[in-house]
């Protein structure tokens, strides 16, 4: 190491580089679950303003089994309540509701939980949700197997695991006309 010192500045970069990215790449992945015939991928959080008392997750899910499973969230030490709900336009206005007994996936069947779509939301946040935190939660099916998922948390507005807010998949036609009612 004490050599990488006298190299040339833009060597050392290229070598902190070097050295960082196995470190930086394992933060950045997010690790896989199996719980029954549920195979989960790709799970992720926003971050939270602070003062914000609610947060959501999102994740892949695809059921390999050969008969309807349900995919519910039980519990989270982040929240005081924590359920899958869904977001839907209803003549021009989005509407959020939970998703009663879970989420339905027929066989063969991947639903991405996504903004804008289903998600998990976090109600009563006992701290804000912070970018490179993990947030932990417990999921269950309706055949009682559970898994506990760690969500790496990304920026407050990212449209998906890996990005920054601003990024694609953020547009809007126009801000103002969107409208969020809860049933």
């Amino acid at each position: 190491m004490r050599k990488a010192l006298f190299l040339r500045p833009r060597r050392r970069v290229v070598l902190l580089a070097l050295a960082l990215t196995p470190l930086l790449a394992g933060q950045a992945a997010a690790a896989d679950y199996k719980v029954g015939s549920l195979a989960i991928t790709q799970p992720w959080a926003r971050a939270t303003p602070k003062g914000a008392s609610t947060g959501a997750a999102y994740l892949t899910v695809t059921n390999s089994g050969s008969q309807t499973e349900r995919l519910s969230c039980a519990s989270s030490p982040a929240a005081a309540k924590c359920q899958i709900h869904e977001m839907a336009m209803d003549h021009g206005v989005m509407k959020m509701r939970p998703v009663e007994g879970g989420l339905a996936l027929k066989p063969g069947q991947t639903v991405t939980l996504k903004p804008g779509g289903y998600h998990f939301m976090l109600e009563g946040l006992k701290a804000p949700l912070k970018a490179g935190d993990k947030l932990e939660a417990m999921l269950t099916t309706g055949s009682g197997a559970s898994v506990k998922v760690d969500f790496p948390v990304a920026a407050v507005g990212a449209p998906g695991p890996g990005t920054s807010a601003g990024g694609a998949g953020t547009k809007m036609q126009d801000p103002g006309v969107m409208q969020m009612h809860r049933q």
